[in-house]
């Protein structure tokens, strides 16, 4: 007799993932489009060392997880990059906001040592629940010339980047004090479509540059439309001289980082 379909099934994390993207805004859109290192701490006393033998020898993993941070799904959704900001299906795409949230990636796995799996290129969010990892066969998991929907419709340009000295002393010095990595976040911003108001916090600013919000902080940057290269010039703080006063209110509590950053000689 076939097993009952039940209404409802429950699922236990078998370990936590850690990296340094935090932030929504800072996940990379695809794990190929991912430089972040991360690992996957796995639970004792449930028999996964043994779960883990062999995996060693596989360069890629499907990690099977949990979207923590969604409480609720979307029946349409409209893509980082969709032509004219179209809502699709949520089943026709890879948003996070589904019926149940379970996110699937394919990393590059770096090694095994004990219950830690290191891997490489990942796209997914510090401290996730994992639900599962499976090995990657290219021989029946690859379908390079599978026709992909409405993506094949897209026409994107990849747009490289380049730091100047300065915006990368500011950008370490930050990431330093805060733990943000406004260089990761430009990198993920800004990739495809860097001029697109309507999906980012950017602006056109009087001299020609373009600047993008994040938090509390600007990025200055400039096009190379020729070589397809953005430029960033450097970081500023988003708030007045008023909003910096020492007796002004502090929501984010983080005025102290920007009064500090302010001070800073190197880069006046």
């Amino acid at each position: 007799m076939p097993a009952e379909i039940r209404d409802r099934y429950e699922f236990s994390p078998i370990g936590l993932l850690h990296t340094g993207l935090r932030w929504r805004y800072e996940a990379p859109r695809q794990a190929g489009f991912s430089d972040a290192k991360a690992r996957i701490e796995l639970y004792p006393g449930r028999g996964f060392e043994q779960a883990l033998e062999d995996l060693a020898g596989f360069e890629r993993v499907w990690v099977l997880f949990v979207f923590h941070l969604n409480a609720a799904w979307r029946p349409k959704v409209t893509p980082p990059y969709a032509p004219e900001n179209r809502k699709y299906g949520v089943f026709a795409t890879r948003s996070p906001h589904r019926p149940n949230p379970v996110g699937l990636s394919c990393v590059e796995l770096e090694g095994v040592d004990g219950l830690t799996v290191y891997l490489n290129h990942c796209d997914i969010l510090d401290r996730t629940p994992v639900l599962d990892i499976k090995p990657y066969i290219p021989a029946v998991d690859a379908f390079p010339d599978a026709k992909a929907g409405w993506r094949d419709e897209l026409n994107l340009s990849e747009w490289t980047h380049e730091f100047s000295p300065v915006a990368r002393a500011q950008m370490d010095w930050i990431a330093a004090q805060t733990g943000l990595d406004l260089a990761n976040f430009c990198s993920v911003q800004l990739r495809y479509e860097p001029f697109n108001p309507a999906r980012k916090r950017i602006e056109r600013l009087p001299d020609g540059a373009w600047c993008i919000h994040c938090r509390t902080w600007r990025i200055v940057y400039r096009a190379d439309e020729g070589a397809h290269v953005l430029r960033f010039d450097g970081v500023s703080s988003n708030y007045s001289p008023a909003d910096l006063a020492p007796d002004a209110p502090d929501p984010y509590g983080d005025k102290a980082v920007h009064r500090t950053f302010l001070e800073v000689a190197s880069w006046k």
